[in-house]
């Protein structure tokens, strides 16, 4: 495991903030892939599952070179599954 120095030191707070986008988008496009699911669309849900694929191997790209990126990643993880959630509860 890395020294949390050197971690700290290589670090970007750019990419960080990428990563959480990144992560939060994930959860918003695999609310919209499970109701293409559902609705039987494929081109829509082919798309959706490459994109959330296409943003998930960013962030473990990023984290596999410096663990620090986890702390992003998963606040953004928890932020998008939290706002889309509360999105569908409200509109009840």
């Amino acid at each position: 495991m890395q020294h949390i120095t050197f971690s700290l030191n290589d670090f970007d707070l750019g990419i960080g903030m990428l990563v959480f986008v990144a992560y939060m988008l994930i959860d918003g496009l695999y609310v919209a892939y499970t109701y293409s699911i559902v609705k039987k669309e494929p081109a829509v849900a082919a798309t959706m599952g490459a994109t959330m694929y296409l943003l998930i191997a960013f962030g473990v790209i990023n984290f596999v070179d410096n663990f620090l990126y986890v702390i992003p990643l998963v606040l953004g993880s928890w932020l998008g599954t939290y706002f889309i959630v509360r999105r569908e509860r409200d509109k009840e």
